[in-house]
């Protein structure tokens, strides 16, 4: 497995991944799917060309890329606890089914965490799936007092 960075060519593998990753979750609405695929398309090509979102892929010779995951850079505010005016967020970590239980997913993980390092942050989010929840915790991450209010 040979992990890269993921660059403005990559859109239709992380939207691809996107979409799959929700349909894990359990989202099966094809429009819905449809309409995250529109939003994403634009959000993604921005992004990646203004690095507001750092991705990896995994590769694996003869099979193409099969997982990969990103790093989103917010602007904020900061905190008491942390004195930063931006914030990460790991999302879109994937791996193809056939392609799971290899380590490839926290290998993932490892190379987002090591990039949110060399960047200089001192912590890092995620909203994590139940499926990817075990590994999360394995890693080191923790629940967190975050809660959510849907305004729709």
């Amino acid at each position: 497995m040979h992990l890269r960075t993921a660059t403005p060519g990559d859109i239709e593998t992380i939207l691809e991944h996107r979409v799959e990753m929700f349909r894990d979750m359990g989202y099966r609405d094809a429009q819905q799917l449809r309409l995250l695929v529109q939003v994403s398309r634009e959000y993604f090509a921005s992004a990646l060309a203004n690095g507001g979102y750092h991705a990896v892929l995994a590769e694996i010779e003869g099979a193409g890329v099969v997982g990969g995951g990103g790093v989103v850079v917010c602007p904020w505010p900061g905190s008491v606890d942390r004195l930063q005016p931006r914030r990460p967020w790991i999302l879109n970590v994937y791996v193809r089914p056939e392609y799971r239980r290899r380590g490839i997913a926290r290998s993932i993980m490892q190379e987002l965490i090591d990039w949110c390092r060399t960047q200089g942050f001192d912590c890092v989010c995620l909203h994590a799936s139940e499926v990817g929840r075990p590994l999360y915790e394995q890693i080191g991450f923790q629940p967190t007092n975050e809660m959510r209010l849907n305004l729709l």
